[in-house]
């Protein structure tokens, strides 16, 4: 093989991995176990010296390495594994992801499922055990959601338990209780993780129900049954939209009420703004094309990924 082909091998190769991790989930996972750190240390700023550990304004950055690699794994095991399972459903609503176009065998999509659930559980313990507590948590559950015959995917209420269960209480307060348990403090949640985990698992709970939309065609034909297929798109959009309304208004009482040790005045307005950007996109969205559907479900993506900037930030300026 030239150099030139397998340079072009290799770049395909990796840009197939990029896919089959589904890109969207591991920005959203790097994003939460960044923000958790980012509040852990804001709610916990005193001096975080140990014996013979000298002070950092950013302590124990190999944890934060460590949960980082151990999450981004498990995430690719659980988007990994339930690919797998459903190739030809995917063949219909995602032609291109690496199996269903065949960039990648079935044997290749199974040996980088079974590598990244191992290399998730053994970093996962050496960091320590409350991040292997979450991680192992997530793998059980993301393969219950995906392999046969738990196959929880295809009940509605239970798809979207397992999807806000993992994203919204699990990774946060499992990260949380981590990050507590390096910075050797008392291993309590406060009022401001509480706050984020509830926005959070709420917010999830949109994106769970939101996330079929688009693929309705491959999913009626293999008969999963989803929320949009019971009660239309039209509906499961309407609802997604309220769901996340109340998230911001919630979030903007906190701010108002002062609950949270936060910066009020910045979390008020982040979220005010953001609100109104969500219902002003939202006028766009033709539900009749399928393209549109999923340009929204991607944009929810992002007004997730700046949750776990905007919260952290909040905190540090409280």
């Amino acid at each position: 093989m030239s150099q030139v082909s397998q340079d072009e091998f290799q770049s395909s190769w990796f840009y197939a991995l990029w896919k089959f991790s589904r890109p969207h989930t591991i920005i959203g996972t790097s994003l939460s176990v960044l923000g958790l750190y980012l509040v852990s240390i804001s709610l916990f700023p005193a001096d975080f010296k140990t014996p013979g550990y000298p002070y950092y304004p950013l302590p124990h950055l190999e944890q934060l390495l460590g949960s980082w690699i151990a999450c981004l794994c498990g995430n690719v095991y659980i988007v990994g594994l339930n690919q797998l399972e459903d190739v030809a459903i995917d063949k219909i609503n995602k032609p291109h992801l690496p199996l269903a176009s065949e960039e990648f065998s079935r044997t290749e999509g199974k040996a980088i499922v079974i590598i990244t659930g191992i290399f998730a559980l053994l970093i996962s313990w050496l960091c320590g055990p409350f991040l292997c507590g979450m991680v192992f948590t997530s793998l059980v559950i993301g393969t219950a959601y995906s392999l046969p015959p738990i196959r929880l995917k295809q009940f509605p209420f239970f798809a979207a338990l397992c999807i806000f269960s993992v994203r919204g209480a699990i990774v946060n307060l499992g990260l949380f209780l981590h990050f507590n348990w390096v910075f050797e403090k008392n291993y309590s949640i406060p009022y401001a993780v509480w706050v984020l985990t509830l926005f959070i698992l709420v917010f999830t709970f949109a994106i769970a129900i939101f996330k079929d939309v688009p693929d309705i065609e491959g999913d009626r034909q293999y008969n999963i049954q989803t929320f949009t297929i019971q009660m239309g798109k039209q509906t499961v959009f309407n609802l997604a939209l309220w769901v996340l309304t109340i998230c911001y208004l919630g979030m903007v009482l906190v701010g108002v009420l002062k609950l949270a040790s936060v910066n009020t005045l910045f979390l008020v307005i982040t979220h005010l703004i953001l609100l109104l950007v969500m219902w002003w996109r939202s006028r766009d969205v033709s539900l009749e094309n399928k393209n549109e559907i999923a340009k929204f479900y991607q944009f929810i993506w992002k007004l997730f990924f700046l949750e776990y900037l905007i919260f952290p930030i909040a905190c540090l300026l409280g």
